[in-house]
């Protein structure tokens, strides 16, 4: 995964204009409001995991490659001293806006799993948002205590805990408490998302 919050941002405004599709097109089919869209473009938030994939399957590319991953290797080790860090941001002042996140699964060619490590924080626990997107998750807790959301049922993950779950359901993956919490997240996007 890219190690700038630019390269999203540009990529999607690449993508968009190479498909003749307004800004507009892109917030009807992938339900992010032309705002949240706008400002990914000008590089002044970072778009979540879910609209990652939401982009990615309405411009028919990889999650990997929309975020900057050229994805030409059978296989990925990924060294812990060499992950890149990806925080998300909101528009006023790039404060966090409740996580970051690196990717595990950079150059792997044709995958159809994509995995993060994130890192959640617990001073912007209250402003995270519903999700929802194409694939399914699995959560594993690594460190910390978490809070999941699926529609009306809420639960406290602690470490060693798991939750898996059809990422279309509406869902808020949180931290719990006062301390960050640590989480291995996989996101299976399902054969179409792939490109090969």
């Amino acid at each position: 995964m890219a190690d700038s919050k630019s390269t999203i941002g540009e990529k999607v405004k690449a993508l968009r204009k190479e498909k003749n599709m307004s800004i507009e097109d892109v917030a009807k089919q992938t339900e992010i409001s032309v705002q949240a869209l706008t400002a990914i473009e000008d590089q002044t938030i970072h778009p979540p995991l879910g609209n990652i994939v939401s982009l990615a399957k309405v411009f028919e590319v990889s999650v990997g490659e929309l975020c900057g991953d050229d994805a030409d290797a059978p296989f990925c080790i990924v060294r812990s001293g060499d992950r890149q860090s990806v925080a998300r941001f909101e528009s006023s002042g790039n404060k966090s806006c409740g996580y970051s996140y690196v990717s595990l699964g950079q150059q792997k060619k044709n995958r159809q799993m994509e995995p993060f490590i994130v890192t959640l924080d617990p001073a912007e626990a209250k402003n995270v948002q519903s999700n929802q997107h194409i694939g399914e998750e699995i959560i594993f807790v690594l460190e910390g205590e978490i809070e999941v959301k699926l529609y009306d049922h809420i639960d406290i993950l602690y470490p060693g805990d798991s939750i898996y779950y059809d990422s279309t359901m509406p869902h808020i993956v949180r931290c719990h408490g006062e301390d960050p919490a640590t989480i291995l997240a996989v996101i299976y996007a399902k054969e179409e998302m792939i490109i090969l």
